[in-house]
């Protein structure tokens, strides 16, 4: 009598594995399901696996270094999260899982009317443009009645974003000494613990980079374009083509063409060698550490590996010619929808495939810190063919004078980004990381440089944390703090949640409590 059957999917072709019954006997399985192990009692099978392998554990092949996920082979996941989980090269009985910190921005700001709670506390009705967040109830702080001090001088864009994650003093320049006053706490917390990931952050956007001068306020265009600073006066580059940052997170050499070219081949063989799948450089290396995973770890891997190939094809699919004939006929070629050669055109889809890489590289341990920005400062991005209703330029409309022909596309665009923010916590939250997910582990901090875009105000900012820090993070709360109360405050929270504690961060003036009570 048959003791147990597994059927499992591999990212490149069915892989079956049976026990104690013929293939053709297997066959009859639904191969779409997962795996399922039936115990005999006869023969007390017990399948879990003894055999253990350390946290670090890559899977290798041609140039590619490819993260895997947590899985029981590497230990007894432990509860929680810790900001200094174990990166070990060496097997260990138990593990747990790491803390991560991701910081979005939109830019120009919020119609406050529709963004912000009338109650604080856990009694409060979740506002408009917060619509989509309402499923990650318990899972998100609301933040009313923080101010930035240092961005009260200046313009009203460039001393806001620049100094988004420094919360301190942004210089005045045309582009020659240019400074943000301090580290971004983004970099802060890198350079405390990024030794214990392969990229210690990853940032990423949309926008190219704009340099030379705004002209009507004497500010260099290059403090809208960056949120991450190393150092006072040192941005960090951004990478907005969703290939390179996937490249780039998998680790992959680019060096395979030069030395092909130097030992004299086609070019048309080094363009084909460079266009292989990630998966497939590695596929090999995947199979063999496969066979010796307990059933729950195959079936794992196989997720994550067909989440890694989903993103892939998406990537190719949006960086070649279109190959459709058919195209809608309302749909005009706009500009605003235009994105650099090799990304996505369709804004939306650029937005979710770089968030589903700061998932991915999440889930892999590859990183436990990244930026991203929506757009770059001053936005002028179009919504038209994304949100019914809306017309007219991001920008134009956060000067919305009163008008209600303008705040209320306004309010539909703040709701489109809460939309996406939905879209990445939803994702967190569907990885399971022992009793929790990846968003019970993570810190999603989300939010704009000023409140009102009419008044380029930046007290009262609107910012949201999500997800639990490993239990360091209590969501379900509009915390409405005292007015001027320093967003700095935050940051000295969140980076004692990630295992970076200060007494001090920019203009703060004690830490916000965000924990349990």
């Amino acid at each position: 009598m048959p003791f147990a059957i597994a059927i499992i999917r591999s990212p490149s072709s069915p892989v079956i594995e049976s026990y104690g019954l013929s293939g053709a006997e297997a066959m009859q399985h639904d191969s779409n399901q997962p795996a399922v192990f039936r115990l005999d009692h006869k023969r007390n099978m017990v399948m879990s696996n003894k055999w253990k392998i350390p946290r670090r554990t890559f899977l290798k092949g041609a140039g590619v270094t490819l993260g895997l996920p947590i899985l029981e082979a590497m230990g007894d996941a432990l509860p929680g999260s810790s900001p200094d989980a174990p990166a070990s090269t060496e097997a260990s009985k138990a593990i747990q899982a790491p803390t991560r910190m991701a910081c979005l921005y939109f830019p120009n700001g919020v119609w406050e009317k529709n963004w912000f709670p009338e109650k604080g506390g856990s009694d409060f009705e979740m506002p408009f443009s917060l619509k989509p967040l309402e499923r990650f109830r318990d899972k998100t702080l609301i933040f009313s009645g923080l101010d930035k001090k240092h961005s009260h001088g200046g313009d009203g864009h460039y001393a806001k974003t620049a100094n988004f994650l420094t919360g301190m003093p942004v210089r005045k320049t045309t582009g020659k000494d240019i400074s943000v006053g301090g580290i971004s706490i983004d970099q802060f917390c890198a350079s405390q613990i990024g030794h214990f990931t392969p990229l210690p952050s990853l940032e990423l956007g949309i926008d190219p980079v704009i340099s030379g001068i705004d002209t009507n306020v004497g500010y260099t265009r290059l403090y809208g374009s960056y949120i991450s600073w190393r150092s006072p006066s040192i941005p960090i580059a951004r990478e907005i083509n969703p290939e390179l940052a996937y490249k780039r997170l998998l680790g992959v050499i680019q060096s395979q063409r030069e030395a092909r070219k130097a030992q004299g081949k086609s070019s048309v063989s080094n363009d084909a060698a460079d266009q292989r799948a990630l998966l497939d450089l590695v596929l090999e290396d995947a199979r063999d550490l496969r066979r010796k995973l307990g059933s729950d770890d195959q079936f794992k891997l196989d997720e994550y590996m067909d989440s890694v190939r989903d993103i892939e094809k998406r990537i190719q699919f949006f960086s070649q010619p279109d190959p459709r004939e058919w195209r809608p006929s309302d749909i005009p070629g706009h500009a605003d929808l235009a994105a650099p050669e090799g990304v996505p055109g369709d804004h939306q889809e650029h937005v979710r495939l770089m968030l589903d890489l700061i998932a991915l590289a999440f889930w892999t341990d590859s990183t436990r810190i990244s930026t991203f920005m929506f757009a770059n400062d001053v936005s002028g991005k179009n919504f038209s063919q994304l949100i019914d209703g809306v017309k007219g330029a991001h920008h134009e409309l956060s000067h919305h004078q009163n008008k209600e022909e303008k705040y209320v596309p306004y309010s539909k665009i703040n709701q489109w980004h809460s939309d996406q923010l939905a879209y990445l916590l939803d994702k967190l939250s569907r990885i399971q990381e022992g009793e929790g997910t990846v968003l019970d582990h993570s810190m999603i901090f989300f939010g704009s440089s000023m409140s009102d875009g009419n008044r380029h105000d930046p007290s009262n900012l609107p910012v949201i944390l999500a997800g639990g820090a490993g239990g360091k993070v209590q969501g379900g709360r509009h915390i409405a703090s005292e007015k001027g109360t320093p967003l700095c405050n935050l940051y000295v929270s969140m980076l004692d949640c990630m295992g970076a504690p200060v007494d001090a961060f920019g203009d703060s003036t004690e830490a916000l409590p965000i924990g349990p009570a």
